[in-house]
């Protein structure tokens, strides 16, 4: 899931130890600021990966993205963020749901807390709370390219091949690099219908 796999972004060290000293809960969701705006950046680095000639080209744009989506509205929610994926990278899946919804609660209109919140499902294998978090996700956030290749991932595993297919080669008209287009290619769980005309 590149947008899942990609999830692995590195947390900074600095807003991981603030975290350490946040309260239980943070302030309200009054407190939270917009996050900020990247759209400008993003249509840029969109047409860069797909004009991309290789991987290794397009996984260093994939990594301008992430650097961008990862940008919490402030630094209390930053550490929080940081704490919470540095827990589910070491597979702390109980604390990094309580850090992602932490998150949630206190800047709900922010798109990667739903974003790695539903990474933490996934990787407990729960599929629908999964996919209710990248829908909240793609509200927020319509192109977040990670979020639709993780919600064709969601969907296949919850069978609804039809939709999964069809999130993934939106997610692809994006970004043609995905680590997850070999499952739409040829003989893959994913790969486009061929429907055949029969002669009668």
């Amino acid at each position: 899931m590149s947008g899942f796999s990609s999830l692995a972004f590195g947390p900074r060290l600095i807003s991981i130890c603030a975290a350490v000293f946040l309260p239980a809960q943070l302030v309200s969701a009054q407190d939270c600021p917009q996050a900020p705006d990247h759209s400008a950046s993003f249509e840029m680095l969109f047409q860069q990966i797909q004009a991309a000639e290789t991987e290794r080209a397009a996984r260093l744009i994939s990594n301008q993205m992430w650097e961008l989506w990862a940008q919490a509205p402030n630094e209390q929610a930053q550490a929080v963020l940081d704490r919470g994926m540095s827990r589910r990278s070491g597979y702390d899946l109980t604390g990094a749901l309580e850090d992602f919804d932490r998150l949630t609660a206190y800047c709900p209109l922010y798109a990667e807390g739903y974003n790695q919140r539903a990474f933490v499902h996934f990787l407990r294998q729960d599929f629908a709370a999964a996919l209710v978090d990248l829908n909240l996700t793609l509200e927020l956030s319509p192109q977040h390219v990670a979020a639709m290749s993780g919600r064709a991932l969601s969907l296949l595993g919850l069978s609804r091949t039809d939709e999964a297919r069809a999130a993934l080669q939106a997610a692809l008209a994006l970004n043609p690099w995905l680590p997850e287009r070999g499952l739409a290619a040829p003989g893959g769980p994913l790969a486009p219908n061929v429907t055949k005309d029969i002669d009668l």
